[in-house]
């Protein structure tokens, strides 16, 4: 399943169900198949999702570096929750700039 998120703020960001679904946890909204996150929640929304990119990040610090475990096993690092969270992070911030809800679907 694809799930879009939309904005009239900006253009929209397409993820996997299972990707949006642990976005829309970690922005602390219920997990539906369509959903809004509405201008005054924007702000929560944003700090929670901006924290789980933090940690991310500081839990991938020390680990190695995407490069030397493609050399060793042949594989492509996984897609960390940093990479996968900026676009949607960039769409809620872009939304609240400019005043207008975020819905999926």
């Amino acid at each position: 399943m694809i799930i879009t998120f939309r904005s009239p703020a900006s253009g929209d960001v397409i993820m996997f169900g299972d990707v949006a679904k642990h976005m829309m946890q970690l922005m602390g909204k219920a997990v539906t198949d369509e959903g809004i996150v509405t201008v005054e929640q924007l702000p929560d929304a944003i700090a929670r999702l901006r924290a789980a990119v933090d940690a991310d990040k500081a839990a991938r610090t020390g680990a190695q570096d995407d490069e030397s475990e493609t050399k060793e096993t042949g594989m492509a690092a996984a897609v960390s929750l940093t990479q996968r969270a900026v676009p949607l992070l960039e769409l809620l911030e872009w939304s609240l700039k400019k005043k207008k809800p975020v819905t999926w679907g």
